[in-house]
């Protein structure tokens, strides 16, 4: 089965950076969609932004578009979510998950079945 471990959250001042990143073993062709989520207490889980394998189907939120920069690097099976520009709005716990395509696209709306733990970022000065 597909599994994945989140790395590189922590404590960063507004308008500061954080790369996070997304480790995934194992393999499936019928997963060709990993997903970054983030949740804040309080509140429901959003769709952050997603990624196709080939890396040619990417999609953001609204809330994050132009700050927030997903990629991956498949030599190491890894998936990257660079955030700039981050402000306390930011401030969550972000997952990635691998899910499918829908309608040919990697969609934030999409189904994602397999889950990290999680990595927390807080924003705060």
């Amino acid at each position: 089965q597909l599994q994945l471990v989140e790395s590189g959250g922590g404590l960063v001042q507004p308008g500061g950076s954080l790369r996070l990143s997304c480790a995934a073993s194992g393999f499936s062709l019928d997963y060709d969609c990993i997903g970054w989520f983030r949740q804040a207490p309080g509140k429901e889980r959003e769709g952050v932004s997603c990624i196709s394998r080939s890396g040619g189907s990417r999609n953001y939120a609204d809330s994050v578009k132009g700050r927030f920069t997903i990629s991956r690097d498949n030599a190491k099976n890894t998936v990257y979510l660079q955030m700039i520009s981050l402000n306390p709005d930011d401030t969550a716990v972000y997952y990635c998950a691998a899910g499918r395509r829908r309608f040919g696209q990697c969609q934030l709306h999409g189904q994602y079945d397999y889950w990290g733990q999680g990595t927390q970022v807080t924003v705060s000065s």
